[in-house]
């Protein structure tokens, strides 16, 4: 006598990727992800006003129907995008806490991190266009504000207070110290890859600079 199975229920994800003798459709996670990848192109190559749904769903390979069913319109998929950027930031920050009591070493790695977003071509570029549509569209600079500057400044301020807690370091004000080590870190390449001049730093070169900066906030400049 055959004996009956239990039905067990797939995730979505798992279920797109195993083959089953056709092509499986991508679940919405991924289908997400691949709008938001190409959704940057497009903001950061074309600009804001000249970016439309139709353009970044043809650059994601997908109808316009199913960017549609799954962000409604052009402002909600710009901060969609930001908020996933920074979300991925966020847990790497968390992901990467002083566990070994090297406060230097867990520095430096949290602020490669912050280096590693801020100073990406992308999001320079970004920002760029944030800066040059503001005007007209100023719901834009609210987002990037909101989503990328302060939430930036807020995750690594929690993670320097979590380190202040432990007594591993000594602020008075995580957010102040945070601004201030993020603006020690990029304010300069920032600016100057702005500006057109100088090329998007390397990984190397972010590395090297959070080095001085964990270096500069560690053991200030008194010989």
């Amino acid at each position: 006598m055959a004996t009956k199975t239990k039905a067990t229920v797939e995730d979505p994800c798992t279920e797109a990727r195993r083959g089953r003798g056709r092509p499986q459709a991508r679940c919405d996670e991924e289908t997400r992800e691949i709008i938001f990848e190409a959704a940057r192109h497009e903001f950061a190559s074309s600009g804001y006003a000249a970016t439309s749904m139709e353009s970044v769903a043809r650059r994601a390979g997908i109808s316009t129907k199913t960017l549609y069913r799954l962000i409604p319109n052009k402002a909600a998929l710009f901060e969609a995008m930001i908020t996933d950027r920074i979300d991925r930031f966020a847990s790497v920050v968390r992901l990467r806490a002083c566990d070994d009591r090297n406060i230097e070493a867990a520095l430096h790695a949290a602020l490669v991190v912050c280096g590693e977003l801020i100073l990406d071509g992308e999001v320079i570029a970004l920002q760029r266009l944030v800066l040059a549509d503001s005007e007209k569209f100023p719901e834009i600079s609210e987002t990037f504000y909101h989503k990328a500057i302060r939430r930036t400044e807020r995750t690594l301020a929690n993670w320097l207070q979590a380190q202040d807690e432990r007594g591993l370091i000594k602020i008075d004000d995580a957010n102040a110290v945070a601004g201030m080590l993020l603006g020690m870190l990029a304010f300069q390449p920032q600016r100057a890859v702005l500006f057109g001049h100088a090329p998007v730093p390397s990984r190397e070169e972010v590395a090297r600079r959070a080095q001085a900066v964990t270096e500069l906030f560690l053991r200030g400049c008194v010989r």
